[in-house]
């Protein structure tokens, strides 16, 4: 899907807030009329996403939700909104970034990188029907462009790269499917679970290229683009395909779905029935996925904001990430550098 470039000002990027699957229920007279992404001004949070939109306060306790949400701006002295195939190596991540900066105060939201730069260029959120204006001091992406969309914007002019990952097939333990490659995806009773195209960076940028080099995206999307929707009898395409896809396949509702390697190691260490199902490089892109990260050029804490990115430099950092599964960046690539 094409990504739309708003002006700086006045946004409203509802176009790309709204699934295209949805269906509507009839209403009764006199009964309330639920509000859509399109009655609000700013990038909408999906529901019950509390778990990514956290406060790290300085004495080790953490606010989670909408009261997070609402304290962050005012009371951080750093706001990070990352890619949020990060989220479970985040607390690791901070908790090394405030031993290094006592006292600090960090915010942070984790939620698909195509959906937080929506946030950035409309000025904030809504959460539970409740607007949330502000924007952070630091973005990250799982790729450059949207970094560059940004640049375009008026907002960023310098990035790094701060770590790497990769594709692979997420399954349910045993792998009683057998499937065993990409084109599996779509063998006849195969139900998979897709990052959507809309604003999830992992098919923006990563997984829709290897579909489409099998020749099987049409099959998986079925001419949409959308989130939290069913795109075919055979697909559904997530609204934050990381907590969706164990989910999914927890449930019995999926067999399979593209996720980061990393996503399914974090699902089997909480104990979801899950594996891997390793690609071969071509197809899991280990060595063209990049982590991109950089501060605003508006941020009102800069000097905190410029101070995590030399600490992402940091063994501490780089050995928090790589706990996970993350592959370190070089010290070239965390150099900042241009925008190109």
């Amino acid at each position: 899907m094409k990504i739309v470039h708003w002006p700086k000002h006045g946004l409203l990027l509802v176009a790309l807030l709204v699934a295209g699957c949805a269906t509507e229920t009839p209403r009764q007279a006199a009964a309330p009329v639920p509000k859509s992404a399109a009655d609000f001004k700013y990038a909408v949070i999906p529901k019950g996403k509390d778990n990514d939109l956290k406060l790290y306060l300085a004495d080790g306790r953490i606010v989670k939700g909408a009261d997070a949400l609402g304290r962050m701006q005012k009371e951080a002295d750093l706001i990070l909104w990352l890619a949020g195939n990060q989220f479970f190596a985040m607390d690791d991540v901070v908790k090394a970034f405030q031993r290094k900066s006592p006292g600090a105060r960090v915010g942070l939201i984790t939620l698909p990188p195509g959906l937080i730069m929506n946030a950035i260029l409309a000025g904030g959120w809504t959460y539970e029907g409740k607007s949330y204006p502000g924007l952070p001091d630091v973005y990250a992406s799982v790729n450059l462009g949207h970094l560059r969309n940004l640049k375009k914007a008026g907002l960023m002019d310098r990035y790094a790269v701060y770590m790497h990952n990769e594709l692979e097939i997420m399954v349910a333990k045993g792998n009683p499917k057998n499937i065993r490659g990409i084109k599996d995806l779509v063998r006849p009773g195969i139900r998979t679970s897709m990052p959507n195209p809309v604003n999830e960076g992992i098919m923006q940028f990563y997984a829709r290229k290897v579909l489409e080099r099998h020749g099987i995206w049409n099959q998986i999307s079925g001419g949409k683009g959308c989130f939290s929707c069913q795109t075919t009898p055979g697909n559904w395409f997530t609204s934050v395909h990381h907590r969706e896809t164990p989910d999914r396949i927890k449930a019995g509702t999926s067999d399979a779905g593209i996720v980061w390697k990393t996503e399914t190691q974090e699902a089997v260490r909480a104990g979801a029935p899950v594996q891997a199902v390793v690609l071969p490089p071509e197809d899991s892109l280990r060595d063209e996925v990049a982590y991109a990260i950089g501060a605003l050029t508006n941020s009102p804490r800069k000097a905190t904001a410029e101070k995590y990115l030399e600490f992402l430099k940091t063994a501490e950092s780089q050995q928090a990430y790589a706990k996970y599964g993350f592959v370190n960046a070089t010290a070239e690539e965390l150099r900042l550098r241009p925008i190109p």
